[in-house]
């Protein structure tokens, strides 16, 4: 199933999973992982890339939990993603 800006926006009002409280980030179809605020500060970007299926390094492809990767970091921002069971 193809990820839609729809979806993009649904997630992007949500950082965290419900139930559970768990945090969640956004992957790139290149790999890369993207913070939540990342993400809002590029949103045009990110929407556009996903509406034209970009190979541009913006176009999000899911939203995961990061579960237990504690060097887990935003690729745009080099800062943190929060983890749900490491410290």
């Amino acid at each position: 199933m193809k990820y839609t800006i729809q979806q993009f926006s649904k997630d992007l009002d949500e950082p965290y999973a419900w139930p559970g409280g768990y945090p969640r980030y956004f992957i790139t179809n290149d790999g890369a992982a993207l913070s939540f605020d990342a993400a809002r500060e590029n949103r045009q970007i990110i929407e556009q890339s996903i509406s034209e299926g970009c190979n541009d390094g913006w176009q999000v492809v899911a939203c995961e939990i990061n579960w237990e990767d504690s060097s887990l970091t935003c690729d745009h921002t080099n800062k943190p993603i929060e983890s749900a069971y490491c410290d």
